[in-house]
């Protein structure tokens, strides 16, 4: 469960039935609970329990939504108790009880409260109450851009100094590694320094402006083999040597790529795991399909029926990305690093889906 929804009411819990149709459309996997006297017999509808407070602690560790139907003191007192930081706490939005108003209180940008209330208003034929500073004066909120987008966010600080020189009529400068395609929303200019400004780059150490907000795309993916049995902490010790190689970190990496006969190995496993990254194998013939030149070797053909696994597994998870890091060896692993084309376009509005 990934959404939580809380309703205290009969007519609370009807919308709270509504509701779950549009987060699950989303993408969400929804939960929807209620007072024991409004639960229902097909238990769509769950009993609060233990209690409101404990539900809500373990829910902001667990959920990337909560929801309160029912009057915002109740939503702000229970959350209140657990609230940590914009980069960390789960979207939190009310909605009165009637659905007159949809209205986010937490994560706005990151957690894409803002985003979800104005879907939410739309599907409820509500009215979609949004505070933030950016968004009533229909102004760039770089963090929201970056969220939606898959971006990391280094110097979240500089992203508040970044919305006060918008909000405040200032120009705030535009600095990419990456080509831009189409305008520049109002405020932004195309700068290679000055006071406030953003960089679009894979290393978080590019510091052009004197307050700089770096936006890191996540676009790197990982092509690795090993031999079997292979431990986690040696394919930890070679992704993290290398990457720090190319001037970058884990955060900017997509994915991870591997053959298919690879796909019970504990370490592989364990290493995708503890970094919360997606893996996918891939089978020597579509591995072998790949174009391009790559580090043969004859030992690996002769074994999995592919002269290359890293390479051509990294540059095929990126949709035919470029290679960053050819074949490199160490303690019976191989890798291979890919990054995808990318271009920063900024009037391209995806659908906000889970992920």
């Amino acid at each position: 469960m990934n959404a939580i929804v809380f309703s205290f009411t009969r007519n609370g819990a009807a919308i709270s039935v509504q509701l779950k149709k549009y987060l699950d459309s989303c993408g969400f996997e929804t939960g929807i609970f209620t007072t024991k006297r409004y639960k229902d017999t097909d238990k769509v509808l769950q009993e609060i329990r233990p209690s409101l407070l404990e539900m809500c602690r373990e829910a902001f560790s667990a959920c990337r939504l909560m929801v309160f139907i029912g009057a915002t003191g109740i939503a702000i007192r229970s959350i209140a108790p657990y609230i940590k930081s914009k980069t960390k706490d789960p979207a939190v939005i009310s909605i009165d009880e009637q659905a007159k108003f949809v209205i986010p209180l937490l994560s706005g940008h990151i957690g894409g409260a803002n985003s979800l209330a104005s879907g939410i208003a739309d599907f409820l034929h509500s009215v979609p109450v949004i505070t933030t500073a950016t968004d009533v004066n229909d102004l760039f909120a770089v963090d929201e851009w970056a969220a939606r987008h898959g971006m990391a966010i280094f110097n979240m600080v500089g992203a508040k100094t970044f919305a006060t020189y918008l909000v405040d009529c200032k120009k705030v400068g535009v600095k990419s590694d990456f080509p831009i395609r189409g305008p520049l929303p109002k405020g932004l200019v195309l700068a290679e320094e000055g006071p406030v400004g953003m960089a679009i780059s894979l290393r978080k150490s590019v510091q052009p402006f004197v307050e700089t907000v770096v936006l890191r795309p996540r676009i790197l993916h990982l092509g690795i083999g090993c031999r079997k049995g292979t431990s986690m902490d040696k394919i930890e010790e070679l992704v993290i040597q290398e990457l720090t190689k190319l001037k970058v970190t884990l955060t900017v990496v997509k994915g991870i790529a591997s053959i298919d006969v690879k796909k019970d190995e504990k370490g592989l496993l364990s290493f995708a795991k503890e970094y919360a990254l997606p893996i996918r194998f891939y089978s020597a013939e579509e591995l072998n399909a790949v174009e391009g030149e790559f580090t043969p070797s004859s030992f690996v053909a002769k074994t999995v029926g592919v002269d290359n696994v890293c390479e051509r597994a990294a540059v095929l998870d990126s949709k035919g990305g470029k290679l960053l890091l050819r074949k490199t060896s160490r303690n019976g692993v191989t890798l291979a690093v890919a990054a995808e084309d990318f271009v920063v376009d900024f009037n391209e509005q995806p659908d906000y889906k889970v992920k």
